[in-house]
């Protein structure tokens, strides 16, 4: 019974810490501005005029099938309200609730002045393997559904769209039982596709996007691993024709892209957004939003991996938020927790054996405010854990600790948290039967 209200509590916390948030805090649970939860999952973002919209997913059922694509719009990118569903069901379609659309994304055809959506359409047990194209007049339409199929009668499962300067469109889709990655020119009406510009044999790659830098064109996409994350990669080309060069990573491999995989490429000035999903497979509609800025400065594109940072849409910047950093092994340790030692923690220490009778209490300065506190650690197993946190003995909430695919391998996660002016006591851990994942640092922004 506890566990399951300071779940409660913790997603309430998260819910109304975000809520008309002025920065980007990758991980947290967004809210929109009616303060429902964001559901756009699998994103499309394309501008219109000064706004942006973001299409996606509506996993709020916690369920593959399709339930709608979801529409919202934003000046900032920072602060979204929900409009009309963009694609609702039509029974006896291949847009039924029995069905799956995933990954939409839309562009404008200047030729029939109208939006044209596309996205991955299939049977429940992915066997269909197509894509779906359906228009409107709007930019949340909603869309007229025209049709599914395969792409030049091949498969087509997860996809992506790209406008070139000059008009010209193409879908970048995973193909042959994801086998081969291909890119292949749309029509005048960008309502089928007509020639294959290149493909990658044997990429086996998956949740594609590409941004055009200073002639090159930047290929970022996941390997295929389900639901599960993996070392997201880009790779560049002169021309979409081809050569690509070989892939490259994004950021260091064991981190597995910050537990996400890439949904869409915004650019930014010089730069670009990576925005990505964090799935959780047995709860789809509490996945999270993983959106970093990607740094073109060295030549090769890296993730910033920053908890909390504010975007500057006019001027084409980011700005990443400083904090304070607290080594969990400084902290007063109780119960059965114990302190572990490995080179891929900070200082070179953790805090393991929390929940289950261990726990670690670890004192901060706070602004008396609500602030954002990142909690690094490493969870080894397949599976989820979570950790109790509470703030000078106050009610605990509780939060989600993702696999982190090894027991030396730490990242974060965000929580919302109100702290006193001057000092402050965090416990993690108390209260809870369940192990919580090995504690490395916080840091309180």
């Amino acid at each position: 019974m506890f566990l399951s209200l300071s779940l409660l509590l913790g997603a309430l916390a998260a819910i109304t810490a975000v809520r008309g948030q002025s920065v980007i805090v990758p991980g947290a649970h967004w809210t929109d501005t009616s303060g429902n939860a964001i559901q756009a999952h699998g994103a499309g973002i394309f501008k219109v005029g000064s706004t942006f919209y973001w299409v996606g997913e509506d996993k709020s059922h916690n369920s593959a099938l399709f339930k709608a694509v979801s529409c919202y719009s934003s000046t900032d990118l920072v602060t979204w309200a929900r409009q009309n569903d963009a694609l609702t069901p039509v029974a006896n379609t291949m847009i039924s609730t029995n069905n799956i659309v995933e990954r939409p994304k839309v562009i404008f055809n200047s030729k029939n002045q109208e939006y044209v959506m596309w996205f991955h359409s299939d049977s429940s047990n992915y066997g269909a393997a197509q894509v779906g194209v359906a228009t409107a007049k709007s930019p949340c339409g909603p869309y007229t559904y025209k049709s599914s199929f395969k792409p030049l009668g091949a498969d087509s499962r997860d996809e992506g769209l790209f406008q070139d300067d000059d008009g010209s469109a193409y879908l970048l889709y995973a193909s042959d039982n994801n086998q081969n990655f291909k890119i292949t020119h749309l029509d005048a009406n960008y309502y089928n596709v007509t020639t294959t510009a290149s493909q990658l044999n044997g990429a086996t790659l998956e949740a594609p996007g590409i941004v055009k830098r200073n002639g090159v064109y930047w290929l970022f996409a996941s390997h295929t691993s389900g639901w599960a994350p993996n070392p997201n990669k880009a790779f560049h080309a002169t021309s979409l024709s081809g050569p690509w060069s070989s892939e490259a990573d994004i950021a260091t491999q064991s981190v597995r892209t910050w537990y996400s995989q890439n949904a869409y490429d915004l650019p930014l000035g010089s730069n670009a957004i990576y925005m990505g999903d964090r799935w959780r497979s047995d709860l789809l509609g509490s996945s999270t939003y993983i959106w970093y800025p990607l740094d073109f400065s060295s030549g090769s594109p890296q993730l910033i991996h920053a908890d909390v940072w504010s975007v500057n849409v006019a001027a084409g910047t980011w700005s990443v938020a400083s904090g304070t950093t607290y080594e969990a092994e400084k902290g007063t340790r109780s119960g059965s927790s114990t302190l572990l030692s490995s080179s891929s923690f900070s200082g070179g220490q953790a805090v393991g054996y929390l929940g289950n009778g261990g726990s670690v209490s670890i004192t901060v300065q706070g602004r008396g405010a609500a602030q954002w506190v990142a909690l690094y650690f490493a969870n080894g197993d397949s599976t989820w854990r979570n950790t109790t946190v509470s703030v000078n003995g106050g009610s605990p909430v509780s939060v989600d600790q993702p696999s982190t695919g090894g027991g030396n391998v730490v990242i974060s996660v965000p929580v919302k948290l109100n702290l006193n002016s001057g000092s402050n006591t965090i416990t993690f851990s108390a209260g809870q039967s369940n192990y919580a994942a090995d504690l490395d640092k916080i840091i309180v922004y």
